[in-house]
C-alpha cells in the first residue's frame, strides 16, 4: 500500500519505519523536517515508569499556589485563559484516583518495554549508538519531600516497576556532581537514555530514506473528507497528496485535522522548556529528575540539558521568560561549581489530550486514516511502540494489548462531519 505519515517527530518516523519494514511504500510529510519540534527538545529519558498523569488527586487544590510561586514548575499565560477554559473544564476532573489507575494501566502497556522497543527500531542503523540503558533518578532535597510523593511511588510499585530508595550520600558515591544537594534519591531501574534526541530521530529518518522511503517537506493546509467521514487527500502547499492510508502524527498540530475528521478530542499544547549548558566542566552520570522543580537534568553529547516545566499558553505565542529563569536558578543552585561555554534556550509543545492518553488507532470505521499523537510528556518513550502498533493495525493485525483507552473513535462526533478548511 501507499501510505503517508504526516509528521516527522519520533512517533511519525517510528510509524514510517515499521510500515516500511512491513513492505509498504511510505512517504513522510512534514513542514520543517525530522525532529524539528518536541522530538528535538525533550529530556532524552526513556521513562518506562512515567505512568502517572499530571492530573493526580489534589491538583485543583495545589494549582493556584503553584501559579503564584515563582519557583513552582507550573506557568500560565493569563491572556490565554479565555481560550484555555473549555479544555480545563475537561482536564481537571480527571484528577481522581480512579483515572490515575486507568491511565497507569494503559500507559504501562505502552511504555514498560521502551528500551527494547527503541533497540528494535534502531537495530542495524546509525541511530543505535545514541541508546543506552541507565537508571532514571529522582532527587529530593529532604526526606519529607520524598514522603510527600508516596502516592506516586506506591502506584508505580503496584504496576510492577522496580526502584531503589537510597540516601543522597550513597547516590553521590556513584554520581558525585550533585554533592549534598539531595537527601534522598530514588533510582528507577530498567530505563534508558537517548544521548542526543534530535540527532537520534534525524538518524532514523536518514535510514528510512536510505531504505527507499520518501521525505516530503511541505505544509499541510487542509484535508479532504468524504461524505462518509474518511480522508480523501491531504491538501498541502505543493498540491494534493493521496495514498491508500494516512497516519497523523503531528503532535499538537494534529488537533485541527482530528476535529475536521469529527474526532472532537479536547486538546491543548503543554509548552515545555529546556536550557542547555554547552561543554560543561562536569556531567552527572545518570538522568536526574529534580523533584522540587519537576525538570530533568540529562547528560547529552557536549552539553547538559535541563528540560521540563509546564506552561499553558497556546501554540502561537512566543516563549515566556519565567520558565527559563526558573531553570537557570535551579541549575545554578544545584551545580554551583560547574562552568560552561554558554547557555542555549528552547521552548516546544507537548500534545496534551484532556485525559492525558494518546490517540492511537483508526479515525474511521474503514481505517482510511489513523491517529498517532497526544503523548504529552512521553512521546520519545512511547514513539517506537506506537509506530509498531499503527503498522500492525494497518496490516490488519490485532496487537496483543488493550487499545481501547487510546481509541480515537471515543471522541468521534455524533453529528455530521465538519466541512470547510481547518482552523
Amino acid at each position: 500500500m501507499r501510505i503517508i505519515v504526516a509528521g516527522a517527530g519520533i512517533v511519525g518516523v517510528s510509524c514510517a519505519i515499521w510500515l516500511q519494514r512491513a513492505g509498504h511504500d511510505v512517504t513522510i510529510v512534514d513542514r520543517a523536517g525530522p525532529a524539528s519540534g518536541t522530538s528535538h527538545g525533550n529530556a532524552g529519558v526513556l521513562a518506562a515508569g512515567a505512568v502517572l498523569p499530571v492530573t493526580t488527586p489534589g491538583l485543583m487544590r495545589r494549582a493556584p499556589g503553584m501559579l503564584l510561586n515563582r519557583d513552582a514548575p507550573l506557568f500560565l499565560r493569563w491572556s490565554y485563559v479565555p481560550r484555555l477554559m473549555p479544555f480545563l473544564m475537561r482536564y481537571l476532573p480527571h484528577a481522581t484516583d480512579a483515572h490515575v489507575d486507568r491511565y497507569g494501566a494503559a500507559m504501562s502497556m505502552l511504555l514498560h518495554d521502551t528500551l527494547d522497543q527503541h533497540r528494535a527500531l534502531a537495530r542495524d542503523t546509525p541511530a543505535a549508538r545514541f541508546i543506552s540503558e541507565e537508571d532514571y533518578c529522582f532527587g529530593y532535597a529532604t526526606r519529607a519531600a520524598y514522603d510527600a510523593d508516596a502516592y506516586g511511588w506506591g502506584k508505580r510499585k503496584a504496576l510492577g516497576y522496580e526502584f531503589s530508595v537510597i540516601s543522597g550520600a550513597t547516590h553521590g558515591r556513584d554520581d558525585p556532581v550533585f554533592g549534598t544537594a539531595f537527601d534522598t534519591v530514588v533510582r528507577c531501574h530498567n530505563h534508558g537514555r537517548i544521548s542526543d534526541p534530535g540527532a537520534y530521530v534525524q538518524a532514523l529518518a536518514d535510514h528510512f530514506v536510505a531504505e527507499g522511503g520518501q521525505l516530503h517537506l511541505t505544509e499541510i493546509t487542509d484535508v479532504n473528507v468524504t461524505a462518509e467521514g474518511a480522508i480523501d487527500a491531504l491538501v498541502t502547499r505543493d498540491g494534493e497528496m493521496r495514498a491508500d492510508r494516512i497516519v497523523f502524527a503531528m503532535g499538537p498540530w494534529s488537533k485541527a485535522i482530528a476535529h475536521k475528521l469529527g474526532i472532537k478530542v479536547p486538546f491543548e499544547s503543554e509548552r515545555g522548556y529546556h536550557i542547555e549548558l554547552l561543554n560543561p566542566s562536569r556531567m552527572p552520570r545518570f538522568p536526574m529528575m529534580v523533584a522540587s522543580g519537576k525538570f530533568v537534568l540529562t547528560p547529552m553529547e557536549g552539553r547538559l540539558r535541563a528540560a521540563g516545566v509546564i506552561e499553558f499558553g497556546g501554540l502561537d505565542n512566543g516563549p515566556s521568560r519565567a520558565p527559563f529563569a526558573l531553570l537557570r536558578r535551579q541549575v545554578a543552585s544545584l551545580l554551583p561549581d560547574v562552568t560552561h561555554d554558554g547557555i542555549v534556550e528552547w521552548m516546544g509543545h507537548r500534545p496534551a489530550p484532556a485525559d492525558s492518553l494518546p490517540l492511537i488507532g483508526a479515525n474511521d470505521p474503514g481505517g482510511r486514516s489513523y491517529s498517532a499523537f497526544g503523548h504529552q510528556h512521553v512521546g520519545l518513550t512511547g514513539g517506537p511502540k506506537t509506530g509498531r502498533i499503527i503498522a500492525d493495525l494497518i496490516d490488519g493485525k490485532q496487537p496483543n494489548a488493550d487499545l481501547a483507552p487510546f481509541d480515537p473513535m471515543k471522541f468521534a462526533a455524533r453529528t455530521a462531519r465538519p466541512s470547510g478548511r481547518m482552523t
